[in-house]
């Protein structure tokens, strides 16, 4: 890729709320898809099933991710992610597919680019990038999967890197930006932010890097047990270009630590929260209007500089939000006064 508009990006977050794109999990399993349908051609004859393998359909249903990537553009998205969440070895290799994982993340990265690329044209006003999702894969450093054997790992820290290492490589010339998100294990993110530096010093150039945690449930930890301030504390020598939260919980769970991370941290601050929490039967029912009256005030009130949606989150959600953030000042980050931080579950200050 010879040419990005991420420059542009960097000059409209001054000016106006960047958009990123919806679920794109949400909007595939409206298709119904059935087993052979994500197997396609190309996989038919596979032995493992492969229904649910989201990432698989960039080359088995092309067009069905394309048409998710040109909706939330439709809607208004700025930003959009590769269907590369779970393109990674460790993560294929529930399917039996970690042998195809680079180029399953090839293809998800190439379709975004070139959808991207064909609204910028459409839109040269609005010029439109693409973020290589980087998810937090099947296996995690900090905890174990045993009860009986709390010391024991499926992985170690060197195979983490390997695996985030060659997703980035391969969508490396075909994506603006990496986000790292989702980040339930922070050991994994330092995983994968090592990763990227490493990537980066193979290719000869830097891309920006955001990167977005999950608060897992009202306790407002991560699964692996840090805070809010504790996680920023623990990634912010990536100097990323934005730190946010996704995920696990709808608009009103989400605002405190929205909050929190928007006092402490020096670098442009995203969300993309669920739309509301799931029901009975585990769908989301909240409406775009009623997300929007949630996600929206967080910008007037100059908290945040990037809104999404995460699971349940449709292109009615990204355009109602859009809607509501169109006059809105974007947030201006705190001067960080340098100091010592460290952290583990709980963050540690060192008062000056």
């Amino acid at each position: 890729m010879t040419h990005t508009h991420w420059p542009d990006i960097e000059a409209a977050i001054h000016n106006r709320i960047i958009m990123l794109d919806g679920a794109m999990g949400t909007m595939l399993q409206k298709h119904k898809f059935t087993e052979e349908q994500f197997k396609g051609e190309a996989y038919k004859d596979w032995p493992s099933l492969l229904k649910g393998n989201n990432d698989l359909l960039s080359i088995t249903q092309p067009d069905a991710v394309r048409g998710v990537h040109a909706k939330f553009f439709a809607a208004g998205a700025d930003m959009i992610e590769t269907n590369t969440f779970n393109a990674t070895t460790l993560s294929q290799a529930d399917y039996n597919l970690q042998d195809h994982a680079d180029t399953i993340a090839l293809a998800g990265a190439k379709l975004a680019r070139s959808v991207a690329d064909e609204w910028t044209a459409r839109t040269p006003h609005k010029p439109r990038v693409v973020l290589g999702s980087i998810g937090p894969l099947s296996k995690t450093l900090s905890l174990s999967p045993k009860v009986e054997d709390p010391g024991y790992r499926e992985v170690d820290f060197d195979a983490v890197v390997a695996t985030y290492r060659a997703q980035m490589s391969v969508m490396f010339d075909y994506v603006d930006a990496l986000l790292i998100e989702t980040v339930f294990d922070t050991l994994n993110a330092k995983a994968a932010i090592f990763a990227a530096e490493t990537v980066f010093k193979d290719k000869g150039r830097k891309l920006p890097i955001l990167i977005s945690g999950t608060i897992t449930d009202r306790s407002g930890r991560t699964l692996s047990g840090q805070t809010t301030e504790a996680f920023w504390a623990s990634i912010a020598h990536a100097r990323p270009f934005a730190v946010g939260l996704n995920c696990a919980l709808g608009a009103d769970e989400m605002r405190p630590y929205i909050h929190t991370l928007s006092k402490i941290a020096g670098c442009h601050i995203m969300a993309f929260p669920n739309a509301g929490l799931p029901n009975a039967f585990g769908e989301y029912d909240q409406t775009p209007q009623t997300m929007s009256e949630q996600v929206s005030p967080w910008a007037h009130e100059g908290m945040v500089n990037i809104l999404g949606g995460c699971c349940g989150s449709t292109p009615e959600h990204i355009r109602a939000i859009a809607d509501g953030v169109t006059d809105a000042t974007p947030r201006i980050a705190p001067v960080i006064t340098p100091t010592l931080r460290l952290s583990g579950l709980e963050p540690f200050t060192l008062a000056g």
